[in-house]
């Protein structure tokens, strides 16, 4: 009996420790998320500014968000308040304080949400995100597509036609190496730093960009595919 009050003892004690810690990450948290923030879909096909405040209302903090976010975003509608629930979720909330949206973040000041039936949503610090937008106005136009060697294979032209949700359309050139013809993508979108290509049949290929900003099919390979911006 004694040995199991010590235990007792030192899982209370140690309870009563991690109490304040978990309480400064949520005000750490609450302190970070202050500000311009873009909410979108995730490759911004439809984006929405909203801004987080400090300031009490009713059972969250004050937020605004832009006359155009109900038209993008129509859920945004329900949307009056945010707060800050456990260590890491960021609410969007509606007036009784249920979730509108639950975000937690994935990368640094980058946030997902779901919402069922509709998809993930991204809230992501503003100027970050436009600073994204910029990046990815810098992929639209014609690249080729080369091997390891340097040898050229196909070229292609990545649109800023929308073709489906947060996708846009891709097109190949004439006269494309057999095995890229054969996976013929229709598809492109910028995601997480990777240029994605996606296939009628749900192919997809991923790029990331090297140190020589040359964008490298992932996983890498001993005769790696490589896209070049013309």
């Amino acid at each position: 009996m004694r040995v199991l009050g010590v235990v007792a003892f030192v899982v209370a004690a140690c309870a009563a420790a991690m109490g304040p810690a978990h309480a400064q990450d949520a005000t750490t948290l609450k302190k970070e998320m202050l500000g311009q923030w873009e909410l979108s879909t995730t490759e911004r096909s439809k984006t929405c500014v909203v801004t987080l405040k400090g300031d009490p209302a009713g059972q969250g903090f004050k937020l605004e968000l832009e006359p155009a976010c109900k038209t993008a975003l129509p859920f945004t509608k329900d949307i009056v308040a945010w707060s800050v629930r456990g260590l890491d979720i960021v609410r969007l909330q509606d007036t009784t304080g249920e979730a509108v949206i639950d975000f937690t973040e994935v990368e640094a000041g980058i946030f997902e949400g779901l919402r069922q039936g509709e998809g993930v949503y991204i809230l992501q610090d503003l100027a970050a995100a436009r600073s994204m937008a910029k990046s990815m106005d810098q992929m639209i136009g014609d690249w080729s597509m080369v091997r390891g060697n340097g040898q050229p294979v196909c070229g292609l032209t990545l649109t800023n036609t929308e073709a489906g949700p947060d996708n846009f359309q891709v097109f190949l050139k004439p006269k494309c190496d057999s095995v890229i013809a054969q996976f013929n993508p229709t598809q492109w979108r910028l995601e997480r730093g990777q240029i994605i290509l996606m296939s009628k049949s749900g192919d997809v290929w991923q790029f990331e960009a090297d140190d020589n900003a040359q964008w490298r099919r992932v996983p890498d390979t001993a005769d790696p595919l490589i896209m070049l911006r013309q």
